[in-house]
Formats: structure tokens, sequence, C-alpha cells
């Protein structure tokens, strides 16, 4: 199961086995036994195949390797966390990026992101309490 799981995951991102392998730090060669269940990976191999493909090592090994953002969707929890995050990856990304015609710089950025955190704890935090007040806030 892990070797299919792997294969399919890897053509899911249009990846080669040269450039797994060269990601993984193993051999084309290596990555094609793998798939075909000749040979498993050992345990850091395992970590780095779960983390590059953002999956559990149950998922890999046992079920469907779907990522974790998606399994986390079909379960219909995101974590807002990892929203927040590519949204800071997202903005970083662009290139002469403006607020109101004003340009940003990266740590411009980082203060907007930082703010959207902060007040998405304020938010949670107010939700907390108006949950443990029987709906007062």
């Amino acid at each position: 199961m892990l070797g299919e799981n792997l294969k399919k995951l890897r053509k899911s991102r249009h990846m080669t086995q040269q450039e797994l392998g060269k990601a993984l730090g193993v051999s084309t060669s290596t990555v094609g036994m793998y798939e075909q269940g000749r040979r498993s990976p050992d345990h850091a191999t395992l970590l780095n195949i779960c983390r590059l493909f953002e999956v559990s090592s149950d998922s890999l090994l046992l079920g469907d390797p779907t990522s974790g953002e998606q399994q986390a969707a079909l379960q219909g929890h995101i974590d807002l966390n990892d929203i927040i995050e590519d949204f800071r990856s997202h903005l970083l990304s662009q290139q002469g990026l403006m607020f109101n015609g004003m340009p940003l710089s990266e740590s411009d950025i980082a203060q907007v992101v930082d703010a959207i955190e902060v007040g998405t704890m304020v938010a949670v935090e107010k939700l907390r309490r108006r949950g443990n007040n029987g709906g007062e806030a």
C-alpha cells in the first residue's frame, strides 16, 4: 500500500521519481523500489515523505494519501492558523504590494498579518467566554 500511495502522491504533485529522490536525498531507483514495494524507506525518510506531501504516516502506510489540509477539509475542520500562514506567504510573494496607494515592505506585511493573528485571538477568546457564560460576552 505504501508504494501505491507514494506513487499517487508523487503524480498528484506532477513530480518525477528523480525529483522526489532529490527532495528525499535518495536515488531515483530507490524511489522506484519504494513504489514497487521492493524496498521500504527508513524512519527518517518516511518522516520526510510525510512532511513533503503533508500527510500522516497512517494515511501514507494504510489509507488514502490526502494532504493534511485536504483531510481537515474533508472532516470539516480547517485550522485558521494554516490559512493565516498561507495568506502571509501569498502577501510576501507579491511584488510591489500596496495598501491605499502606499507601498508595503516585508516588515509592513508582517505587521498586517500579526494584527490579523491578534484580532483572531481576541475573537476566539471572546467566543470562549461567551460559551462559558451561557451566551454572554
